[in-house]
């Protein structure tokens, strides 16, 4: 490619006088020659070129790492959908518009920057009209880009953004342990097939890549060492397979938006990055979430874009299909991803949130100690849960004598894992989780090779002996004899004589009739009502159907 002296060759003085002011340079020479070879000097200098890159608008240092990821050019018709045109124009007209105040594309700011220039190249089809940058500049900006990693890591050792304001952390949101719970519960759903629990995709996501689901399959070994661990541990746990996840996509999670295409990001490097900008903020001090997004949308725009490219994602906004593509939908999707960022840290237990009031969006968070490096958990230990012998928290198993159970979020999961697995679901009423045993939950549970005396050992166990004698009685029946008793929904018909009855048994409708239930009451097979009417009909008896 020509190197910047060939690049500017043909322009006059009026226009390297404006590139040199960009770059805060004020040309002694008077006639062109000698202007271009001043500027060229100037422009030439690794730290001129690190001052003018770092004040570019963002969208056109996008523009100039997407040249640079290209080898330094791009096809003009490619560059120019991407980046707008550049404006031709004489010198009179130029000083009288001005264009280089007043750009109207991308292309233009980096183009009276001395950034790029256009020219035709040879290609596989043909000469085709290119942008690029100029040979000796591109390789200076090819240095800057090989200490890029060092000076990353010193501009994030700072914190972005700001301490939050009084108002912006006035209702405190502390973080839990619940995802726990929630995994706890969703292990146990996927264990029994139950088809009707559908947990968040991240929650599935999340224990996919800490091994404990493969394929909607609980990992019977990685479960049970899950199950067994202090909560703490257990937390620590999901904390530390979601931070080495390659898998765990962040950005396809975000559930305001739909990503499309066979596109590819990188969410582990994203991750990382993220981590580090967090990390850096203080800890047991409160920070503004508006001012950490500004500052890295300011700062670190291209934090997950390759290239800096905003176009090849084909990503939509959930609520209406609207395209997400360009630097202007920045908020709406690289500042969402980090908002689901700080969100994902506080559903793993590590970031307090706080917002203006109750219900309103998250605007501050708070890194309590130790460091989110840290694989352990940031609770206390007088939290964590003891044995599966010894309450904990005063958590506890409470049976009733109808069958009901209620376990405490407190006490053991594993022990909740397994007692849920005999058991109907009821709703969770606070923080104690409520079962009830069922003859049809019995039986889907000895279809898995469980026993009640199985459950009614755990329960005796757990509860100190305290089962009632008539959960006790129905759990050995059970075991003995099944189902000793049926509710069951049924048509019957009714006929006013006996003679009427025995009329029906042998007509044609006889073989639609059951059980009969007395002289004048018998069971009507499923599906048959209208059948056993038209026989009725057919007799010249007519018949109601009372709901």
């Amino acid at each position: 490619m020509p190197l910047l002296q060939q690049s500017l060759l043909k322009q006059d003085i009026g226009h390297l006088r404006i590139i040199a002011g960009f770059w805060g340079i004020e040309l002694e020479s008077a006639d062109s020659d000698s202007a271009l070879e001043e500027l060229c000097a100037s422009l030439l200098d690794l730290e001129a070129i690190t001052e003018t890159m770092d004040i570019l608008p963002a969208e056109a240092r996008s523009a100039l790492n997407v040249l640079v990821e290209s080898s330094g050019k791009m096809e003009w018709v490619i560059f120019a959908r991407k980046y707008g045109e550049i404006r031709e124009m004489g010198a009179g007209r130029r000083d009288r518009e001005r264009p280089h105040m007043k750009p109207i594309s991308v292309a233009e700011i980096l183009f009276y920057r001395g950034f790029i220039a256009k020219a035709f190249f040879d290609s596989g089809k043909g000469a085709q009209e290119f942008a690029y940058i100029p040979e000796d500049l591109l390789e200076l900006i090819g240095e800057l880009e090989n200490v890029k990693e060092g000076e990353e890591i010193k501009k994030v050792s700072e914190p972005l953004g700001r301490p939050a304001t009084p108002l912006e952390k006035a209702f405190e949101i502390p973080a839990t342990d619940h995802i726990l719970d929630e995994a706890t519960t969703y292990l146990a759903a996927l264990r029994m097939g139950k088809t009707d629990f559908m947990p968040d995709p991240q929650l599935i996501a999340l224990l996919t890549s800490a091994k404990l689901v493969n394929k909607d399959i609980p990992q019977t070994e990685a479960v049970k060492k899950f199950l067994e661990a202090p909560r703490s541990e257990a937390l620590g746990m999901l904390f530390s397979a979601w931070l080495d996840s390659p898998t765990f996509d962040e950005l396809r999670l975000i559930p305001s938006l739909v990503c499309e295409g066979e596109w590819k990001n990188q969410p582990l490097v994203t991750r990382e990055f993220l981590m580090d900008l967090v990390n850096s903020i203080p800890q047991n001090k409160w920070w503004s979430l508006p001012a950490f997004l500004r500052a890295i949308k300011e700062k670190f725009p291209d934090f997950q874009r390759p290239a800096g490219d905003y176009d090849s994602w084909f990503i939509k906004r959930a609520s209406d299909g609207q395209f997400l593509r360009g630097f202007a939908y920045w908020d709406s999707v690289d500042g969402a991803l980090v908002k689901y960022f700080i969100q994902l840290l506080h559903w793993l237990g590590r970031v307090n949130l706080a917002a203006p009031e109750e219900g309103k969006e998250a605007t501050a968070f708070f890194l309590p100690a130790p460091a989110l490096s840290s694989i352990e958990g940031s609770f206390d230990e007088k939290k964590e849960e003891n044995d599966a012998l010894r309450f904990s928290k005063g958590g506890k198993i409470v049976v009733s004598s109808n069958g009901r159970i209620s376990v405490s979020r407190y006490f053991s999961r594993a022990v909740r894992y397994q007692i849920s697995r005999f058991c109907e679901w009821d709703d969770q009423k606070q923080d104690d989780y409520i079962y009830s045993v069922s003859a049809r939950s019995l039986r889907r549970a000895g279809e898995q090779g469980l026993k009640a005396e199985q459950l009614l050992a755990m329960l005796v166990k757990y509860t100190n002996g305290t089962v009632p004698p008539a959960m006790v009685k129905a759990l050995k029946r059970w075991e003995e004899h099944g189902a000793e008793a049926r509710v069951e929904n049924l048509l019957v018909l009714r006929v006013s004589r006996p003679e009427v009855m025995e009329e029906m048994r042998s007509s044609k409708a006889g073989k639609f009739l059951g059980e009969l239930l007395s002289p004048t009451a018998v069971i009507v097979k499923s599906g048959a009502i209208e059948k056993v009417m038209a026989a009725l009909a057919e007799l010249g008896l007519l018949a109601e159907v009372k709901e």
